[in-house]
């Protein structure tokens, strides 16, 4: 069974030494990788919340010139938002419209004023 073991004259091979630095230079590859990651998640969690909120402005206020109303709520500006993401009509007049939005995995809270201005809540 050794003669199987034994390598053969003239082949090569890998020393456990550069296997090491190989699974060392990969570790600090994840290492820096990783939080990157996250953070470019929570961007784009942030990013998709002002998007929703966003289109949800842009349905209420085109409803509201269409229909001559003077309110709107989001089912009937014909904007359905993903389910993933939390949109919320605080005010919906002609004189002002609110809304606030944040995603489901975020921490953040977006919320659009009258004049379509979109700011972070705290």
């Amino acid at each position: 069974m050794l003669k199987y073991l034994k390598a053969k004259k003239g082949q090569k091979g890998f020393t456990l030494i550069e296997l090491m630095i190989v699974v060392a230079i990969i570790g600090i590859l994840a290492a820096i990788a990783i939080p990157q990651f996250a953070a470019y998640r929570t961007r784009s969690y942030n990013t998709k919340a002002k998007a929703e909120l966003k289109s949800a402005y842009t349905g209420c206020q085109a409803y509201m010139a269409d229909k001559a109303a003077t309110s709107c709520a989001l089912t009937n500006s014909g904007f359905s938002n993903s389910t993933d993401i939390n949109v919320a009509v605080t005010t919906a007049t002609q004189d002002g419209w609110e809304a606030t939005a944040s995603h489901v995995s975020g921490n953040t809270t977006y919320a659009v004023d009258a004049n379509g201005k979109i700011t972070e809540r705290r």
